[in-house]
């Protein structure tokens, strides 16, 4: 099985890659802008699955498919896309300028665009290719909204929404789509954005559900938005 995974050098999509490479029969190609990142996870996940993880920096913001296609020239197929890379704003409403909101979408929503279109033919080459959009509860409809994440809430609400649209459009294919919205998860981005929080959960301990999730939900869902998170929205 072969396996894309977006912002893999830390929190996580590091943590993601690692549970996948578990097992030897997968493929994971970890995608980052972090080489440093990307080698230690190669180095890792070498050294405690004795799987070696494909890694390939790559800048989603300025793209450069032939690389993608370089390193995937050998897969006739890609069973799971999981997009995991994102950014986050912390400012107010009336702080924030243009140039944060269109980071924002961006990153969070134009690139998952671009790079499912761009691996559309090796996705639909799988018996049942299965993409994972990694959203947020911010960007949860109804869910508690907090004063900072104005832009990044709205991003992600937009990848949810596109989730559904990708999902419709792939319909007629073998290609299936969901969005999981993740609540408060122990990562360094969190942790740059909110200094001194304590979520309730560590980045391997998401991963672990979501790597299950993107190997099997497929099998019985498309077109979802879920919540992952402890409480319910709003």
């Amino acid at each position: 099985m072969n396996i894309i995974v977006t912002g893999a050098s830390r929190g996580i999509g590091y943590a993601t890659c690692l549970e996948l490479s578990k097992n030897k029969k997968h493929t994971v190609i970890a995608l980052a802008r972090n080489e440093a990142g990307l080698k230690k996870l190669k180095e890792e996940a070498l050294e405690t699955t004795g799987n070696e993880i494909r890694i390939l920096s790559f800048d989603l913001i300025n793209p450069r498919w032939e690389q993608l296609n370089e390193i995937l020239s050998d897969c006739e197929q890609i069973d799971v896309l999981i997009n995991n890379a994102g950014a986050l704003v912390n400012k107010p409403f009336l702080v924030t300028d243009d140039e944060d909101w269109e980071k924002m979408m961006g990153v969070n929503v134009i690139r998952v665009a671009s790079i499912t279109r761009n691996l559309y033919k090796l996705l639909q080459a799988s018996p049942r290719a299965h993409i994972v959009n990694i959203s947020s509860m911010g960007g949860f409809q109804g869910s508690a909204k907090f004063a900072g994440l104005s832009a990044y809430s709205a991003s992600k609400a937009a990848l949810a929404c596109l989730t559904e649209c990708m999902a419709e459009e792939f319909s007629k294919t073998n290609i299936r789509c969901n969005c999981l919205c993740l609540g408060a998860v122990a990562t360094e981005m969190l942790a740059e954005a909110f200094p001194g929080y304590d979520p309730p959960l560590r980045d391997y301990e998401m991963a672990t559900y979501i790597a299950d999730f993107s190997l099997k939900a497929h099998k019985y869902m498309n077109g979802q938005i879920i919540p992952v998170a402890f409480s319910n929205p709003g």
